[in-house]
Formats: structure tokens, sequence, C-alpha cells
């Protein structure tokens, strides 16, 4: 690999599902799963998964494997109000390939401003995405 690292291209599709998700009707949790295609330098859509849980969405990812994760999350408040509040997720294992946690690292940016979305997290461990985790990292 030479010394610099290129910043993928956000595809059409994947800005479109981005602006699709974002306006979404409907009212459960739901996450759009998204990697890189290292071939093509472009980031593309992994799977998008509809009614889900945290736990679901845990169980989807690959404990090696980085990924972005836009996570639409049904928030029941204790006042008995219920919020959206759309998340980013950058994971990045550890034991994933460095190569690879480059790309990411250096596409995040690019995709996050795309996205357009403030509120945005980073796990390294898989064990670490749970609904406690979640619920920290929102605050009240």
């Amino acid at each position: 690999m030479s010394g610099n690292v290129n910043i993928c291209e956000v595809t059409e599709e994947v800005r479109q599902a981005l602006k699709e998700f974002r306006f979404r009707k409907e009212q459960d949790t739901s996450a759009l799963i998204l990697k890189v295609d290292r071939e093509r330098q472009q980031i593309i859509i992994d799977e998008k998964l509809e009614n889900t849980t945290i736990e679901e969405l845990q169980d989807t990812l690959r404990s090696h494997q980085p990924r972005y994760i836009v996570l639409s999350y049904r928030r029941e408040h204790e006042d008995g109000r219920v919020s959206y509040p759309l998340c980013f997720i950058y994971f990045t294992p550890r034991d994933s390939h460095a190569e690879l946690q480059m790309l990411y690292a250096a596409s995040k940016i690019c995709l996050q401003r795309t996205a357009d979305l403030s509120k945005t997290f980073e796990i390294r461990e898989l064990e670490e995405l749970t609904e406690e985790w979640l619920l920290s990292k929102l605050g009240n």
C-alpha cells in the first residue's frame, strides 16, 4: 500500500438511502449498515434492518469487520414521550485489517457530513453495542 489513503466516494445509492432513512415514517428502531468496497473505493449499502433491536443489530455485525451504522432508535422517555434520535455509529474492531481500518477512518468524516448527523459515536468491540451503552451516549 502506498502512503496515501484515499477517501471513498459516497455513492448516489447511499445518498438516496440516507435521505429516505432520515425521512422515514415508521415508528420503530431501524438501521442502515454501510461498508467500504475496497476495489471500487466506494461506500456502499451492506444491509438495511427494519423493526429491529440493538441485540439484532449486534448479531448482524461481524466482530472483525468495520462498518458505519446509521441508526434510528425508538426511545421511550420516562415521561411517556417517544423520540427517534438518528445516530451515526462508527464500528472499527481492533483486530480488523490495518489497511481497512485506515480506509474507514479516512472516509468517516465525509460520510458523516453527507449523512448530516450530529450524534456520532465510536465502538471498538461489538460487545459494547448495547441498549445501555446507547442510552448513556444519548443522555437525557
